[in-house]
């Protein structure tokens, strides 16, 4: 199957309902395929073989993906906020392709004759396909290629195929299951997968997809009002962002339609998510964790998990809030050691997926699938005894310190139990005696206080000393790029 097969389906069922709303624009789901199926032909007749997408999120981003899909081309988004020798390499690297590019965009590429740029409005006016373009089903065809951060080196492509995309979404989402004025706000960026998985999910859903090329608290808000917002997806960051606003401005926190919160792609800090659930009782939240590499959402910590952690008085049923739930029912979790051993319950060790939607796979690299179909996810965590996973943090941010292995998420957990700390990140340092020591980097609460020894005592008593932390800064904020992630590197950086 190929993923127009979501379009299609909404469009022959529910044309005249509005797809996209971004600004005093607005897409029908019948005129979202017009348009897809016009920029198919383009693509086409320019002899490109991938359609590349340079731009902020806008009804010309799900417009692109469909496009290349009907063309049984790749479709690539570009990090916007890359610099222009880092777009050129990326975009020489996708030759030849027919680039979609917003007008503040378009001036930081090279012109080359094997990239044929076209600027948003062009795109979004195209004239109707003469002849409608038939899709391959070859469900093994590439259908997105998205490029990794490139922190520790060339940014690799990574590779979901067809039949990824439509397993995970017709396995997590029911064809037309929203109501007709149902809508979603749209906040990622158009290169994350989450931004991708949105446009995939909603368009299934038939869904009203209300769009906003960037994210302010107020902003965020007004649209919630305006457009009886029923559905949303955050990053921690987001949502950090607007119970903060709420806090400070005294504004209502009145959103009478907003039903559901998703959140993801970075670690939720525990004071923000009960706080959120304070401020919005009458919202169902999830949190939902994913990777580029899985198609999106591969564990869930459903509305009825927050609330009955919230609401319980055991600390094993409490502390859940702070998992990533439990395994949808498209895929397979397990914990293995470092030798491929599979660990049981409450033993920390790396995190390994496998299922239909798991690609694992880079252009270059090939497939990282083991010989059963496992995906090693580089992140590091622990299920309990009821199957829900519990997020340690990346492989690579294991701090060595004289050959012992210290996972940063358990002192960041410590940390974060002390009632003045708002959030924490723990990194390796450089130690002479012990090639690595530990570090950590605090954020305090407004108006609260606490000492380094304070919070190195703290650790001390709740874990063994080669954890407790020979270094603390305080900061007024920790680094996270605009999907919620933590830039350990920059942390490290302090600590040099």
């Amino acid at each position: 199957m190929n993923i127009t097969t979501l379009l299609d389906m909404a469009a022959e069922a529910f044309g005249e309902r509005t797809a996209v709303v971004c600004g005093d624009s607005a897409l029908s789901y019948a005129e979202l395929r017009e348009r897809a199926q016009a920029g198919a032909q383009a693509a086409l007749a320019s002899g490109a073989r991938h359609v590349g997408f340079l731009d902020v999120t806008g009804p010309a981003a799900p417009v692109a993906l469909f496009a290349a899909a009907y063309a049984g081309l790749p479709y690539v988004p570009l990090n916007f906020r890359l610099t222009p020798a880092e777009l050129n390499e990326l975009a020489a690297r996708i030759a030849p392709a027919y680039l979609v590019a917003g007008p503040e965009f378009l001036p930081l590429l090279t012109p080359r004759a094997d990239i044929q740029t076209i600027p948003r409005a062009d795109f979004l006016a195209l004239p109707a396909a003469e002849a409608l373009p038939e899709p391959a089903e070859d469900p093994r065809a590439i259908a997105v290629q998205l490029f990794t951060s490139g922190t520790t080196g060339k940014p690799k492509a990574a590779i979901l195929r067809h039949e990824n995309l439509m397993s995970y979404i017709v396995g997590t989402v029911e064809f037309a299951s929203a109501e007709e004025d149902d809508a979603i706000v749209v906040t990622v960026p158009p290169y994350h997968i989450a931004g991708i998985s949105s446009v995939l999910s909603s368009t299934y859903a038939c869904r009203r997809m209300v769009q906003l090329d960037g994210f302010d608290a107020a902003a965020w808000l007004a649209a919630c009002r305006q457009h009886g917002v029923s559905n949303a997806f955050l990053v921690p960051t987001m949502l950090q962002r607007i119970v903060e606003h709420l806090q400070t401005s005294g504004e209502a926190p009145a959103l009478p339609a907003l039903r559901a919160i998703a959140y993801g792609g970075g670690k939720m800090p525990l004071a923000t998510i009960e706080r959120a659930m304070v401020l919005f009782p009458q919202v169902d939240f999830t949190n939902a964790y994913g990777l580029t590499e899985t198609s999106s959402t591969i564990a869930v910590l459903g509305p009825d998990d927050h609330r009955a952690a919230a609401a319980s008085r055991d600390p094993a049923v409490q502390q859940r809030l702070a998992s990533v739930g439990r395994a949808t029912m498209a895929v397979e979790l397990q914990i293995r050691d470092e030798d491929g051993r599979v660990l049981g319950p409450n033993q920390p060790g790396l995190v390994f997926v496998r299922g239909a939607q798991v690609s694992g796979e880079y252009l270059a690299q090939g497939s990282l699938l083991d010989a059963d179909g496992w995906f090693p996810t580089r992140d590091r965590g622990w299920l309990d005894g009821e199957g829900f996973l519990f997020l340690d943090g990346r492989a690579d941010d294991v701090i060595v310190r004289g050959g012992e292995n210290i996972s940063p998420g358990e002192i960041e957990a410590v940390l974060l139990d002390h009632a003045a700390v708002a959030d924490a990140a723990v990194v390796a340092m450089p130690d002479a005696q012990w090639g690595e020591g530990v570090a950590a980097a605090i954020v305090l609460k407004p108006g609260a206080q606490a000492t380094e020894s304070e919070l190195q005592t703290l650790v001390k008593q709740r874990l063994r000393s080669s954890r407790v932390p020979q270094r603390i800064l305080f900061k007024s904020a920790l680094p996270y790029n605009e999907t919620g992630k933590l830039l350990r590197r920059v942390l490290r950086q302090d600590f040099v």
